[in-house]
């Protein structure tokens, strides 16, 4: 690994994935990743090596992860992601502190891109998340719905005939084989539950919104979805960047 410097060190620790990010107050500069099953101080230390860095900011939903990843940055300056640091916009929620520091970021990333229409973002994950951020800006909600990859694995692991599958467009929406109907069944499955909870949000809001994704398979299920209007897949670590600019200023 080369060797590389920046002001920040980003730390995204989620369920599935624990993701790393070199960057500056300008740009997202080197991105790495562990798989959080195997998070250890040995394995966060490998992913930042030769990397330099001066401050960290971590946003996590693995609480279990935080002291090993505190661990691991030896005592460097740092802060971690919740509703009381500074995020840039306000939190209209009853609970604040049961938002998720991935959803915070998201929301903090997307306030600069506000205009006459609030935004929703879509962040397709281990669970995939809708949340909403109003004209003020404010973060006022969301919605939580199964991932691509839960669900699946859920009906290999319940079933005993479903195989497990690896997740990509199908060739048909009708199955020719049970590989084919899983596939069909999570593509346009998703594709259909996008557009209905978006089309309930909006209904909601009684307004039209700005339909901005995110995450490991918003590539794909976003394809060719009118509904979608842009995928950003550094959005989390861009809000990062934003919430390291406001909590670490000149």
């Amino acid at each position: 690994m080369t060797g590389r410097s920046a002001e920040f060190l980003f730390i995204n620790n989620n369920n599935t994935r624990t993701k790393f990010a070199l960057c500056s107050r300008d740009a997202l500069l080197e991105h790495r990743a562990v798989e959080t099953s195997a998070v250890s101080i040995a394995t966060v230390t490998e992913a930042i090596k030769g990397w330099g860095f001066e401050k960290i900011v971590i946003a996590s939903v693995v609480p279990r992860d935080v002291p090993t990843l505190l661990d691991s940055i030896r005592g460097k300056p740092h802060i971690i992601v919740n509703h009381e640091i500074k995020l840039g916009i306000e939190i209209d929620f009853p609970k604040p502190g049961s938002v998720g520091a991935d959803r915070l970021a998201n929301a903090a990333a997307i306030a600069d891109q506000i205009g006459d229409q609030p935004v929703i973002v879509v962040d397709f994950g281990t669970a995939v998340t809708f949340d909403i951020v109003d004209t003020r800006p404010a973060y006022v909600g969301g919605v939580i719905a199964p991932g691509l990859e839960s669900m699946t694995r859920y009906l290999h692991q319940r079933t005993a005939l479903l195989p497990r599958i690896e997740i990509r467009e199908p060739e048909g929406a009708i199955g020719k084989s049970t590989e084919h109907a899983m596939l069909s069944g999570a593509f346009h499955g998703y594709r259909g539950l996008v557009i209905e909870i978006i089309n309930q949000i909006e209904k909601e809001l009684g307004s039209s919104a700005k339909i901005v994704a995110t995450g490991g398979y918003a590539d794909l299920i976003s394809r060719d979805l009118a509904v979608i209007d842009e995928v950003q897949p550094y959005l989390t670590m861009e809000g990062l960047r934003k919430i390291a600019i406001l909590n670490f200023p000149l």
